[in-house]
């Protein structure tokens, strides 16, 4: 692979970025003294007295609206929190509800709740009623509301086809960010299902009550929305998010080599499967396609998190589900059967087929692999393989860089990202927070689409940032920060040298077909 250096001169006239998230830790994760959950009932409500109407850009409304201080201190976890299948209670006044840091609304055109990532709907009636009415007060002006910029929370909207999305937030997101986060929500329900039966159902009744077709599909969007710190738990799946991507599980070429083959042998004969899927805790061994068809790394999100969040599926048991790939197809479903590999190898596979009578026949196809893999000692290699990625150190590559804290690394042309892990201080909760919002910014700015950057270097008193993106990669790391500028360079130089050599472990360069 062809690499780019970074030159001296090139660092020296790198932005250097003073970002929201660049706040003390102390000053930007302490709970505002409403929460999340305040302010939004009190915007929202207000604007919906005073038909407060945004700019005649429609992208930015800012209010100065005042926020009552909190009678309740305790942490958000300390108190239970209504769901949508409690008894109905008051959220708009239970301390745990407004002290969430993320809020997603889903409602129908029409104004009918469809799904709250906190607290029961019914409850939630006038905050449902006035974002609609707020839309559409808007739209009758010839304009759409994007965003909401109050204090330090981010309000975002999002207008579909029959359905209204908002994300509340006092993370580390953009607002750009956070609309990313509700088109994958979007794509969660598509994927249950299929574009063509949502616009049916509302074409015949705008009132229609959604959560009836969604009836246990909640637990999708909630797992797809809570992978970031939020939830208060460390995890690499909002940097995929963030950089739409996915992880592999890296391993020996020749060893996923073998895995493929076991796959091939055993489903080239067969003419209605398009995608063979092999994944392990949300990182992805090995994908064999159907010629002249791919899988989007969103719609692979999805798979993961179908997966990830069924507890059904981990019984060993062979499942049988249809699932829409809304960016292969967003009007039809794919057939999935859906298994664990055995139970000495947590190992999921998923054979998709356009047939949804194909169960029996995947069935057997799915027998012969779990053999050949057994004969191969592919079970072993996986297993080994697991275990060893908890831990993407630096030795790995053969490289000495005690100043490297953590990087983000993502070849561009096959949307895949390698993360190191967290060290101290980014195994805590409030160290995550930090690298969290530290990555929202850098990805935020070399993605802006008003100026977008290639190079960000940002020397901090406790830390230096790089962002670095050229034509074949973009690469996020965090330094020590008493490194050179000039130590900087040849770390990075090394560090690429270092993925370069190993390309091949870490990524997949190509999806084999049948």
């Amino acid at each position: 692979m062809d690499r780019e250096t970074i030159s001296p001169a090139a660092i020296s006239t790198a932005p250097h970025i003073h970002a929201q998230s660049e706040r003390d830790d102390a000053d930007s994760y302490s709970d505002a003294e409403a929460g999340v959950g305040g302010i939004i009932s009190e915007i929202l409500e207000e604007m919906g007295q005073q038909k407060c109407v945004p700019p005649t850009s429609a992208t930015k409304c800012s209010t100065g609206s005042p926020v009552e201080k909190a009678t309740d201190e305790r942490e958000p976890d300390k108190e239970k929190l209504p769901t949508s299948s409690d008894p109905p209670t008051d959220c708009l006044h239970n301390p745990t509800w407004r002290f969430q840091k993320k809020h997603i609304f889903i409602l129908s055109e029409a104004g009918k709740p469809v799904f709250s990532l906190h607290g029961n709907e019914e409850n939630l009636a006038s905050i449902f009623g006035v974002i609609q009415a707020l839309v559409s007060f808007v739209q009758d002006g010839q304009d759409e509301i994007k965003s909401i910029r109050a204090k330090d929370v981010q309000i975002v909207f999002l207008l579909k086809p029959s359905l209204i999305l908002v994300a509340v937030s006092r993370t580390g997101f953009s607002a750009a960010q956070l609309e990313m986060q509700l088109n994958d929500v979007y794509h969660q329900i598509i994927s249950t299902l299929t574009f063509r039966h949502l616009k049916n159902v509302f074409s015949k009744h705008k009132g229609f009550d959604l959560r009836r077709l969604l009836a246990g599909s909640e637990r999708l969007i909630r797992h797809l929305v809570l992978s970031d710190s939020s939830t208060g738990q460390t995890n690499k799946n909002v940097f995929t998010f963030l950089t739409n991507s996915i992880r592999v599980l890296p391993m020996q070429a020749s060893a996923r080599l073998s895995i493929v083959n076991a796959i091939k042998e055993n489903c080239h004969n067969h003419k209605n499967l398009v995608f063979a899927v092999m994944i392990i805790k949300n990182q992805l061994i090995t994908m064999v396609r159907m010629k002249k068809y791919s899988i989007n790394p969103a719609d692979l999100r999805l798979i993961f998190n179908l997966v990830e969040s069924s507890e059904s599926f981990k019984n060993y048991d062979e499942n049988w589900t249809p699932l829409c790939l809304p960016r292969f197809d967003e009007n039809g479903f794919l057939h999935a059967h859906v298994s664990y590999l055995t139970e000495s190898c947590q190992a999921c596979l998923l054979l998709f087929s356009v047939d949804k009578d194909d169960f029996f026949d995947l069935s057997e196809v799915k027998k012969r692999i779990t053999e050949k893999l057994e004969r191969t000692q592919c079970f072993s290699i996986i297993n080994e393989a697991a275990i060893k990625t908890k831990k993407v150190k630096l030795p790995t590559f053969g490289s000495d860089i005690p100043e490297l804290k953590h990087f983000l690394y993502k070849p561009k042309a096959i949307a895949q990202l390698l993360c190191s892990d967290f060290p101290r201080p980014y195994n805590t909760i409030e160290g995550f927070r930090h690298l969290e919002a530290t990555y929202c910014n850098l990805i935020e700015c070399v993605h802006s689409v008003h100026r977008p950057l290639k190079l960000i270097y940002k020397a901090k008193s406790n830390e230096i940032l790089l962002a670095w993106v050229t034509s074949a990669y973009e690469l996020y790391a965090v330094f020590e920060p008493f490194a050179e500028k000039s130590t900087i360079i040849k770390h990075v130089d090394k560090l690429i040298k270092g993925i370069d050599k190993e390309f091949d472990t870490f990524f997949i360069n190509s999806h084999p077909t049948f």
